[in-house]
């Protein structure tokens, strides 16, 4: 016995063309509205990652001091304190300093160990690259240009807003 398709599913096999465009206008809002989020989410964790690698810098650089104020780090260079006679004032004279590494011990002691602060010149999440705005002591509180005698702070070079409505190189 044969099989006879009967009128009532005869269409029923396929979409129509009305349905296929329905679908892809579908897809389509629906791609407008989530590529956006997407790259918000990106921008949200490059920020994180940005503050974060700041927060690390800027504990070096504190750690740093904490040593050359103690008398534990041999200072080599008179215009690494801003006032050479005040250890309260005494910075890493670069970021490089801080990877290599600096003499750090009782001066009256044999002991003399070399610490790193860093392992290396982190890279801005921003800008990608490990390249970043310096301070020195000397320096105005929010100057866009370092003055050469020592690291003080560190600042992203990224130009443009955060999703919070600040500016990258204000953080």
């Amino acid at each position: 016995m044969g099989t006879v398709a009967s009128e009532g599913t005869r269409g029923a096999h396929g979409f129509s063309y009305i349905e296929m465009l329905v679908v892809c206008a579908l897809l389509g809002i629906l791609a407008t509205v989530v590529i956006p989020v997407f790259r918000w989410e990106d921008k949200r964790r490059r920020e994180v990652r940005l503050k974060a690698t700041l927060e690390i810098m800027r504990g070096a650089l504190d750690q740093y001091n904490k040593y050359a104020r103690q008398g534990l780090v041999q200072i080599e260079d008179v215009e690494q304190c801003a006032l050479p006679a005040n250890r309260e004032t005494c910075w890493p004279l670069d970021l490089e300093q801080l990877v290599e590494g600096v003499e750090v011990g009782d001066p009256k002691s044999p002991d003399i160990q070399v610490i790193q602060f860093l392992s290396r010149i982190p890279v801005d999440p921003i800008t990608e690259e490990a390249k970043w705005g310096l301070r020195s002591y000397q320096d105005e509180w929010d100057s866009s240009s370092w003055g050469g005698e020592n690291v003080y702070d560190v600042y992203s070079l990224a130009t443009g807003q955060a999703l919070d409505g600040s500016y990258y190189e204000t953080w």
